[in-house]
């Protein structure tokens, strides 16, 4: 997730602009034909990190949060209502700093099936653990259930990525941090012989002893290289999302200490299929740690610095499928957990809107409807609404 100690004292000195913020909708966007605003439909939870719901669900959603326990919210009387615990394993989640419960992912079959999967840091060595769920009712799931997927050996406690998300092709997308420390000491994410620093690509479920197999059109099957690797080069990717009409995958990827980017891989370029995203030889479009233009991988469709600006860490987002706002749809939304800044770009790149909000943007999320979500890891759930024409 963010890195909340890089983030400390840039999130102090913003302090007394983020109160006065905090507690308004003024939109302030560059361009005045359209904006963006947050309402906030729930708060009081522990540390929010992701909204997701099953596909077609529009009037129920899931809150993670990072403690360990999956909360349940509906839509009901006009107004979103809390409806209690979905799941909660807080006794086996190593939680603190960047470690605790950072992903959830429902089963395309969920309807039939209940299958979904989670990605946390466990007790007590905080080694990464993709596990497999299934609900007992519509607002809970089987603790008993469980069945690991996927274990991960974490060499420090931050960067461990976090996301899992389905593809349109029905596999399984799992994103992981380099590793930790500063600077990918191992150059885990340049090594295809690490898990770290990458996508992965799976199928979930079990064949025979084996706990998930490996989808056969991964980019290095029968060549050097894990397997289950689809894409490399990446320092710690706190959000990717797919675009459910297109299929592109949308890739917030948290810098060093100077440039925090935005990837984007087309459906149509194979999504991300083998591509090296550049770490640690770059930071954003620059060499790293000496400066310049680099030209190893593929370059971010859009970074941004943190120098003299409270900026430190993306939080990647979604491009927006609602059933409203159809001006909107397809345009992207990201923002940075310190500054409390959001943008929304174009396929392009293009810059449509850039405003401050005052929160602490932990993640980001959609209900089966294509609806955008907000959280803020003070506690809060916000609608996201667009008005006029981008």
């Amino acid at each position: 997730m963010p890195s909340l100690a890089r983030a400390t004292w840039r999130t102090l000195l913003t302090a007394v602009s983020i109160a006065l913020l905090a507690s308004s909708l003024v939109v302030t966007p560059t361009a005045a034909a359209g904006s963006v605003g947050f309402s906030t439909v729930l708060s009081g939870y522990s540390h929010p990190v992701l909204v997701t719901a099953p596909r077609g669900s529009s009037r129920r959603i899931f809150i993670v949060e990072q403690t360990g326990r999956i909360r349940v919210a509906t839509y009901s009387g006009g107004r979103w209502r809390k409806e209690g615990t979905f799941l909660d394993i807080h006794d086996r989640v190593r939680y603190g700093g960047e470690q605790g419960l950072l992903g959830l992912a429902f089963d395309p079959g969920y309807a039939s099936n209940g299958r979904f999967y989670v990605n946390y840091t466990r007790r007590p060595d905080g080694d990464t653990v993709v596990e497999e769920y299934r609900r007992s009712s519509s607002t809970h799931a089987s603790r008993s259930s469980a069945r690991r997927v996927m274990r991960i050996n974490q060499p420090y406690a931050n960067h461990n990525g976090g996301m899992i998300a389905f593809g349109p092709d029905g596999n399984l997308y799992i994103g992981t941090g380099d590793g930790g420390s500063g600077g990918d000491p191992g150059n885990r994410a340049q090594s295809k012989t690490s898990l770290l620093g990458k996508i992965l690509r799976i199928r979930p479920y079990r064949s025979g002893s084996r706990a998930y197999t490996i989808p056969s059109g991964n980019p290095f099957v029968g060549r050097p290289g894990y397997d289950a690797i689809w894409s490399y080069g990446l320092r710690n990717p706190w959000r990717f999302s797919f675009d459910r009409v297109t299929g592109d995958l949308w890739i917030g990827d948290v810098g060093q200490s100077r440039y925090e980017e935005i990837d984007l891989a087309t459906n149509s370029s194979g999504r991300g299929r083998g591509v090296n995203y550049g770490w640690r030889k770059c930071e954003g479009t620059h060499r790293y740690p000496r400066g310049g233009r680099c030209t190893t991988g593929k370059r971010p469709l859009k970074e941004y610095e943190h120098k003299r600006s409270p900026h430190c860490s993306v939080t990647g987002g979604y491009a927006y499928r609602g059933p409203d706002h159809s001006a909107w749809r397809g345009r992207y939304i990201y923002g940075d957990y310190c500054s409390g800044h959001v943008w929304v770009i174009s396929r392009s790149g293009s810059t449509l809107v850039s405003r401050d909000t005052g929160y602490n943007i932990s993640g980001f999320g959609e209900d089966g409807a294509g609806r955008l979500f907000m959280t803020d890891l003070g506690g809060r759930v916000l609608l996201v609404r667009f008005s006029g024409t981008p």
